[in-house]
């Protein structure tokens, strides 16, 4: 239902792109955040509190928690739906509900490294949302192209997560678990497989579909060209709406990109033909006197650097 692309080795600049596909809209909203922001989740009494160390833009589900974003530091961080997640019993670690959870990696890490040193240090847990028990797999990288993905595994009772670091983890879709999707793309070429890439929009599809495009990127002339070629590649895995969609197969609403070299964040909603994007430094600058803002980043007439259509709101969780 989503797929994460990191183009990290092209010599120009660090960009990563990703797709939101669900089966009705997620509603987003684009916000940026103030350093010193204060966050009090009250899913379970053991629910961490926390101060934001960092400024962030991020992208909201239904303005209940954080799916997508960038902070100040130069860290990114993306949420995508993983199926069938357990994450153990409490235990006598702090938690944190998985709609929190990218909000807290932007709000407290700097580098990919300090996030994979301190993830041990809270338990994840989901918590039912309209209905659903959104599972979650997250994948994150920072300015020098490092990269881990991180995802749930109860080990006994104990939940844990497993960690997948290191500038090769690239490319992320939904389920199965990336050590399946990486056996799975072993069947293909050019992964040690016969097999030409598939065209299926599956999890597993995608992602044999999105590693293989990716593989053959060429060398960008410049920062703008390396995030056209990460945006291609997002478009070969964005599912068209209206087809008949079944067995948790849904259409993309919209893609994010993040150029982590040059500080820019963009948005493509799929029903405008037209990309937003923020200039990360002077919206990051200036956050501490301007507060909380927000925008509906699916506004008709938005086009082009956004910054002047922000405004000043209350956020909800």
């Amino acid at each position: 239902m989503c797929t994460r692309i990191l183009w990290n080795d092209n010599g120009v600049a660090t960009v990563v792109a990703r797709t939101m596909d669900w089966s009705f809209s997620d509603e987003p909203s684009l916000w940026v955040l103030p350093a010193g922001l204060r966050h009090e989740p009250a899913g379970a009494p053991t629910d961490l509190a926390w101060t934001s160390t960092y400024a962030s833009a991020v992208l909201t589900m239904w303005n209940a928690g954080t799916c997508d974003g960038v902070n100040s530091a130069g860290l990114s961080a993306h949420a995508l739906y993983l199926d069938d997640v357990d994450w153990g019993e409490p235990d006598d670690r702090s938690s944190i509900p998985n709609l929190y959870w990218v909000q807290y990696l932007l709000d407290t890490y700097a580098t990919v490294a300090e996030v994979v040193a301190h993830v041990d240090e809270l338990r994840p847990y989901s918590i039912p949302f309209r209905g659903l028990e959104l599972g979650c797999h997250i994948a994150v990288e920072d300015a020098s192209g490092d990269s881990a993905i991180l995802e749930p595994d109860a080990d006994g009772t104990r939940a844990r997560v497993v960690v997948h670091h290191g500038r090769e983890h690239t490319v992320m879709a939904n389920s199965p678990l990336y050590d399946e999707q990486l056996a799975n793309r072993a069947h293909y070429r050019p992964f040690g497989g016969p097999l030409a890439p598939p065209g299926d929009i599956s999890s597993l599809d995608r992602f044999v579909r999105a590693s293989y495009y990716h593989h053959y990127l060429p060398t960008p002339a410049s920062a703008d060209h390396a995030l056209a070629g990460i945006a291609q590649v997002a478009d070969t895995v964005t599912v068209p709406a209206g087809a008949p969609y079944t067995d948790g197969i849904y259409p993309t609403w919209w893609r994010s990109a993040v150029d982590l070299t040059n500080g820019t964040y963009y948005f493509w909603g799929t029903a405008s033909p037209a990309a937003i994007w923020l200039e990360l430094e002077p919206v990051f600058a200036s956050a501490a006197a301007a507060g909380v803002r927000r925008l509906d980043p699916q506004q008709p007439n938005l086009v082009g650097e956004v910054t002047d259509a922000l405004e000043p709101a209350t956020l909800p969780f």
